[in-house]
């Protein structure tokens, strides 16, 4: 009998990471006269294996708040911002049987940077982040050793039995059986 064996198993098989700037341009309804706040807001995503890069496309949305009309007005204007991302992967097992399931974990959600009125001053431009962890998930084997003698946790077995003790017994309702009896 062999000493070794070979489990097939899931496990992680590659991982990728990535920060990404950018910047966008948002055109309001009106002139602003200065930036009161931005938010970045309803972050969604989905990934898939390409190769041995991970795409993820996604979108957030860029909130605004800003005056307008010499500063006597506010107003919030909403843009919808799509993304691609292409993060390389870095294999830990290139044996891998299946590597189709793809896991994101967002380490940093969409986040505005900076909001600044442009010179003509008829728009206002934005600076976002945001950071994205991938990792591959992939039937992958493993090799574990194999004891011929019995195993340490089979003396374990007897502590799974659960015995009663004098308190349990005086718990019992002995009644229980006559109170059906006389209905």
């Amino acid at each position: 009998m062999a000493d070794h064996r070979e489990i097939i198993t899931k496990a992680v098989v590659a991982k990728g990471r990535k920060y990404t700037q950018s910047n966008h341009t948002i055109s309001p309804p009106y002139h602003p006269s200065s930036i009161l706040g931005c938010w970045a807001i309803n972050h969604k995503y989905e990934a898939r294996k390409v190769g041995n890069q991970a795409e993820i496309f996604g979108s957030f949305d860029l909130n605004i708040w800003y005056s307008h009309h010499d500063n006597t007005k506010t107003s919030v204007v909403t843009e919808k911002v799509d993304y691609k991302d292409v993060i390389k992967l870095k294999y830990r097992d290139p044996d891998c049987l299946d590597d189709k399931i793809v896991s994101v974990k967002v380490l940093q959600q969409p986040n505005c940077v900076e909001a600044t009125i442009s010179k003509k001053g008829n728009k206002i431009l934005v600076n976002a982040e945001r950071e994205l962890l991938v990792e591959v998930i992939g039937e992958t084997k493993v090799c574990v050793a194999i004891y011929p003698d019995k195993c340490a946790c089979d003396d374990e077995e007897d502590d799974w039995v659960e015995e009663l003790d004098d308190e349990d017994f005086e718990e019992i309702d002995t009644d229980f059986l006559l109170a059906k009896e006389e209905d």
